[in-house]
């Protein structure tokens, strides 16, 4: 077995001493409490860094996408559209209201949502009167959406759009940052993202009556006046100050975060882009990822291993590596909900289920680490 220190983590924290004095500041102040300094000054930095009007910390970016959901006012019943490619925490607020997830597949390069089966799910649910409440877009990996298409077929509808930018802090598209396009956007500072509170997540949006309903709805609801008083369902959300003065000192450093990881990126292309049947996930034209994770694609016609095999061989070598995400639609959760390809005779999100690899890509990981990565892979994959 490798000794723990030397084994190679997916994509573990990255934090210093800028943190630590904002916390011990919270200590020293006794504002240890949900509310505080900490608190506001985290949520004007994200409204800058996103280019928004308005951000609501949160304890999770699942919360996130909840409260963007209940301030559009999504109903029992009602369709909300999702990409189906991601982690089960994009779709289960659809389920938390009560409302219909319908499936959108991916695309071939970027792997983010398809805007060619959004267009074609769009259409059919106009047809049929049933368009949905909004459209959740993720930013997989890092990685922008093809954002001009989704956001012009989501226009021409008149569906709000919510974009998943738990994974995409600190991407851009066409020049303007990842959660700066749809009407609202969610964030995750969960431990394993480009910047952490440890665990956490944010609502940015526009229009400030927007965020000052999420702000009622996470803080329990409770009413303007001197006794407590509740009128209607809401949630325990908001973010702490102490966690809020980890996330300041980590938001000053998101630059460097991600040039570190986009560095990270760069070393696996060099290493292993020469390697028949190794793809790599391509940028949105006008993208430029973040590169949150490093994923690769194996292609069984040229590559005998399975993801599985290659995860299991890297971990006896002291290297953690992981599947990319199962798709929705081959989740037992999501057992019988609407599911639209990318086209008639391409399911993408099956078959990147069944090929991709995700490679350690922690802003940490040091040249000489990622070297022996590259060198395991290599071997295995039979181009040492």
């Amino acid at each position: 077995m490798t000794p723990l220190e030397d084994n190679i983590l997916l994509s573990p924290p990255h934090i210093g001493a800028r943190e630590l004095a904002f916390v011990q500041e919270a200590f020293d102040d006794n504002w240890i409490a949900p509310a505080g300094p900490h608190l506001a000054r985290f949520e004007a930095m994200l409204a800058h860094t996103s280019v928004r009007r308005e951000a609501l910390a949160l304890t999770s970016g699942t919360a996130a996408l909840h409260l963007a959901l209940r301030v559009l006012g999504a109903r029992r019943g009602e369709r909300v559209y999702v990409s189906n490619l991601t982690f089960a925490a994009s779709l289960q607020p659809i389920l938390y209201e009560a409302c219909v997830p319908v499936l959108i597949d991916a695309e071939p390069t970027g792997w983010n949502m398809s805007p060619a089966a959004l267009a074609a799910q769009l259409a059919r649910d106009d047809a049929a009167h049933a368009l949905p409440r909004a459209i959740i877009v993720v930013h997989l990996y890092g990685q922008s959406a093809d954002l001009a298409q989704i956001c012009e077929t989501a226009s021409r509808y008149d569906i709000p759009l919510i974009e998943d930018a738990a994974e995409s802090l600190g991407a851009f598209y066409q020049g303007c940052p990842s959660g700066s396009h749809g009407a609202l956007a969610a964030y995750s500072f969960n431990g394993n993202k480009i910047i952490t509170t440890s665990g956490g997540g944010a609502l940015v949006g526009d229009d400030p009556a927007l965020i000052a309903r999420a702000r009622h709805l996470a803080t329990q609801g409770r009413e303007d006046c001197l006794h407590y008083q509740h009128e209607e369902l809401a949630y325990n959300y908001r973010l702490s100050n102490v966690l809020a003065g980890i996330g300041c000192g980590q938001l000053e450093l998101l630059a460097d975060r991600v040039a570190a990881r986009r560095a990270v990126h760069a070393l696996y292309r060099e290493g292993l882009g020469d390697v028949p049947g190794v793809g790599f996930q391509e940028d949105a034209p006008g993208g430029e990822g973040s590169r949150w994770l490093t994923v690769i694609k194996l292609d069984p016609d040229h590559i005998t291993l399975h993801p599985y095999q290659v995860i299991r061989a890297l971990k006896s070598a002291g290297i953690e590596a992981r599947p990319g995400w199962k798709p929705m639609h081959m989740q037992p959760l999501c057992r019988g909900l609407e599911y639209r390809p990318h086209s008639a005779t391409e399911d993408v999100s099956s078959r990147l289920f069944l090929q991709n690899l995700c490679l350690p890509s922690g802003s940490a990981l040091t040249p000489h680490a990622q070297g022996r990565v590259i060198a395991a892979l290599r071997t295995l994959l039979g181009a040492a």
